[in-house]
């Protein structure tokens, strides 16, 4: 009774429900037609007498506007359509539902995701192309930087037993798959004993090849598997240009393996060996952080090759300020040569001792005041004057240089500019003055005794 109180109700109220003519043959029989809207209605009727049946109609249907009904049959059958049960079809509703359920948990205690990034979306991280550029760069030369601990031998005052201990590190590059690293003569200037770590941490012990004390330049050797050593790209620093972009790559503070980037600030720089005090001419300017610690490290330029070795700073705090020096690899190139193959630079020199550049300036005089030339020297052969005391200790000044092949010079750093063009067996014409008078002398230029 229930059930055809409901199918009156949804009926009347439908507007699209009307009672068709009876046919002639069955006349006491109805066409029976109700909207689609009303069968959603009956189906997600709450009366526990609805039927799963009508809902299974509506959709197999659901592509038709209005269902229409041709029943041939008496009312009392849509009665008992209404309110006939599917006993299994509950039964399957809740079976579906704790599968879906048991799945739902096991997926997540098997995948183990961590309850706060289950909820996060972590976009792929995009790059601008310069930053990959720089990327690249850093991943494909970071295995050829090496790092480099000078270790100097101590005694205890106490039991006199003998230890190394670090007094100081420095960066360094491969330069070949022999075995040789390169890095600055200031790094390893002292060391009793000298080790080099690879990029992957594997440490070897390093022995001295040579060094160029005028240039700041050495080379080092380790016996390391030739798979361990990837040799740096070298390139050319004749054609650089003042704003081109460098990388700078070493370990500042003994941060292994780091890069700062900067541009060439500035062109054919001149400084001075610390350890010889001998200029070094057309040196790199970068403003590219150059820190204790990137010493012998590689200056890199935009296609990963190698231009210079940093090697200096300027800065009154020992501190990168922005003003950074790198010696120019078209000089390293011929060095290292050099030492490779014979274990020492070949340079030429005139075999004098000359008086700082301030003292002559005091004089009033423009050149280079010879103070001491040995007698087995070149210039001591050639017959130049040093300077020396009489009988009665009275100052008597020796040759003041004032030019080499008709090239002026006026300090100390121009006779050695000059003497870097030239090699040994070279004869040159040495001017002087000699009291009052110009003199002109030739010397043969002999190679440094010492250089080892």
């Amino acid at each position: 009774m229930a059930a055809s109180s409901l199918i009156s109700t949804n009926f009347h109220s439908s507007p699209t429900f009307s009672s068709l003519p009876s046919f002639s043959r069955f006349p006491n029989r109805k066409l029976i037609t109700f909207p689609l809207s009303k069968s959603i209605s009956l189906h997600k009727s709450p009366s526990p007498t609805s039927s799963p049946i009508l809902s299974l109609l509506h959709h197999k249907t659901q592509k038709r506007s209005l269902i229409t009904y041709k029943t041939y049959c008496p009312p009392c059958l849509h009665k008992r359509l209404l309110t006939t049960k599917n006993p299994f079809s509950s039964a399957l509703d809740s079976l579906f539902i704790l599968c879906t359920s048991v799945a739902l948990a096991l997926s997540l205690f098997i995948a183990d995701v961590d309850p706060a990034s289950a909820f996060v979306v972590t976009p792929p991280r995009k790059l601008q192309s310069d930053e990959l550029a720089t990327v690249q760069l850093f991943q494909e030369n970071t295995p050829s930087v090496v790092y480099i601990t000078n270790l100097a031998a101590r005694q205890d005052a106490f039991t006199l037993d003998v230890f190394e201990v670090p007094q100081g590190s420095g960066s360094g590059f491969v330069w070949d798959k022999g075995g040789h690293i390169v890095t600055n003569y200031h790094v390893i200037r002292g060391a009793s004993d000298l080790r080099v770590t690879l990029a992957d941490q594997s440490t070897f012990d390093a022995k001295v090849v040579g060094f160029d004390q005028d240039k700041d330049v050495a080379v080092l050797h380790v016996d390391a598997p030739k798979d361990k050593l990837r040799p740096i790209p070298i390139g050319v620093s004749a054609d650089l240009l003042v704003g081109q972009k460098v990388f700078a790559i070493g370990n500042p503070f003994g941060l292994d393996h780091t890069l700062t980037t900067g541009v060439i600030s500035g062109l054919r720089r001149e400084i001075s060996s610390a350890a010889t005090g001998r200029p070094i001419q057309d040196v790199i300017q970068t403003d590219a952080a150059i820190n204790p610690g990137n010493s012998g490290g590689p200056l890199l330029d935009s296609t990963g090759s190698l231009i210079g070795i940093n090697t200096a700073i300027y800065s009154p705090s020992g501190a990168s300020s922005g003003v950074g020096f790198s010696i120019p690899v078209d000089t390293v190139n011929g060095i290292v040569d050099q030492l490779v193959r014979f274990g020492k630079v070949t340079r030429p020199v005139l075999g004098i001792k000359f008086a700082p550049d301030q003292s002559v300036e005091q004089l009033g005089v423009s050149g280079v005041l010879v103070l001491d030339a040995p007698a087995n020297g070149p210039a001591g052969k050639a017959g130049l004057l040093p300077t020396k005391r009489d009988a009665y200790g009275r100052l008597i000044l020796g040759d003041i240089i004032t030019s080499v092949n008709g090239k002026k010079v006026s300090n100390g750093s121009d006779l050695y500019r000059i003497l870097d063009q030239c090699k040994v067996g070279d004869k040159v014409t040495v001017e002087v003055l000699r009291g009052d008078q110009k003199e002109k002398i030739p010397v043969v230029l002999e190679p440094k005794a010492d250089e080892t």
